[in-house]
């Protein structure tokens, strides 16, 4: 059985930077396919934010192109969102996501404000 875990949220200034971790169990992310961050803004649907998939090939919303970056770690079975040059927009609660096995984790609060 597939869980993710995320950790890493927290409270920054806009301009500052945060990595987001989502720790895999169950199957090693090389076999999971496609994995994604997802966020959800109050008041607001939740968005796919980008996407790795099991070759490393990413893709990403134009909001965040540029200053986030999605990668994967297979030693740990980890999957990263390294966010750059926050900004008040991207205040949201961030989940890690697995159409695959059709699993999201808990979700971690970001909130960029000065």
């Amino acid at each position: 059985q597939v869980q993710l875990v995320e950790s890493g949220g927290g409270l920054v200034q806009p301009g500052g930077s945060l990595r987001l971790s989502c720790a895999v169990s169950g199957r090693s992310i090389t076999l999971i396919g496609f994995m994604a961050w997802h966020r959800q803004a109050p008041g607001k649907q939740r968005e796919l934010v980008a996407t790795i998939t099991s070759e490393g090939v990413t893709n990403y919303i134009d909001s965040v192109k540029g200053r986030f970056t999605i990668s994967g770690d297979t030693a740990f079975n980890i999957v990263y969102l390294q966010m750059n040059n926050l900004k008040t927009e991207d205040t949201a609660v961030y989940y890690c996501h697995s159409s695959l096995a059709g699993v999201w984790g808990q979700g971690t609060q970001v909130t960029v404000a000065s």
